[in-house]
């Protein structure tokens, strides 16, 4: 298995803290509007989706199809993308890597180009963490910064280095361990310190007019696992990861939150179909 992992990362080329208040909804027409649009960022066969994502074998046996989305989040001017997928040389060239095989139909900057964007345009690339089905594309948004895991940034340094142009000494880099991040420091999109499948994993919550939504990185893969607590034989750490469900399942009651496993094919419907954006 962790010859698997290494072949998802080589294919591109705590404790945890109180949660953040809730803000109240952007009434007044001078104050920015959050939205929150999905990206298609590839998706990949699960040969046998219980042995492969289940260390107790509870999940349904078989294979299964898996989204791999990604998110343009809008603060008014300010923009993230949470997450990039497989990377763009996977285009019309699925590749088997022996458990699943993985395939995208387009890229982030020809979905982006569809709402008048340019790789330019992102002002922060956040990345819930390390694996290559999350990190592929970050490299063509050169000019923006990154928000990752201290952890998952410094295991990936290498040949195939997926975070290349954030190494070189004065790059837009932001590296967080053990606590939660305020993106845009108005305390409406927060990177959510959830660590286990990696080291310094991270999801995200933000708070629309319309109400909370909770990303889960790959926290969950599946539905099934937030009642199955089910955790990925792959996984960093067992304990950790299951701490940090704790900690999710409590924030989304909290905030009575639309939770969006972003693995998760029956999710996909939970936000407008693109290019159109929750609010």
């Amino acid at each position: 298995m962790k010859a698997l992992i290494a072949a998802l990362l080589t294919t591109i080329a705590a404790p945890a803290v109180a949660a953040p208040a809730v803000a109240a909804p952007a009434v007044a027409a001078d104050r920015p509007v959050v939205e929150i649009t999905r990206l298609d960022c590839g998706s990949a066969m699960i040969k046998d989706f219980n042995t492969f994502f289940s260390d107790t074998l509870e999940y349904p046996a078989g294979p299964r199809r898996i989204p791999d989305s990604c998110y343009l989040v809008r603060d008014g001017a300010q923009t993230l993308l949470w997450d990039t997928g497989f990377p763009a040389a996977l285009k019309g060239k699925p590749m088997d890597m022996g458990a699943l095989v993985a395939s995208i139909d387009k890229t982030i900057p020809e979905q982006l180009a569809t709402i008048g964007l340019k790789p330019s345009d992102i002002n922060i690339v956040g990345i819930s963490h390390m694996h290559g089905d999350h990190v592929g594309q970050a490299a063509d948004f050169p000019t923006a910064k990154l928000l990752v895991g201290k952890a998952d940034f410094e295991q990936t340094a290498g040949p195939k280095d997926p975070f290349g142009p954030w190494r070189a000494p004065g790059a837009k880099l932001q590296l967080e361990h053990g606590r939660d991040i305020d993106v845009f420091g108005d305390g409406k999109v927060i990177a959510l310190n959830m660590p286990g499948h990696t080291p310094d994993h991270m999801s995200l919550l933000v708070k629309l007019a319309s109400g909370v939504v909770l990303l889960t990185g790959d926290l969950y893969h599946a539905t099934e696992a937030r009642t199955l607590r089910g955790v990925p034989p792959f996984n960093t750490s067992r304990a950790e990861t299951l701490a940090s469900i704790d900690r999710f399942e409590r924030l989304a009651r909290h905030y009575n939150a639309r939770v969006i496993i972003q693995h998760e094919q029956r999710d996909i419907a939970k936000l407008p179909a693109f290019p159109a954006a929750a609010r």
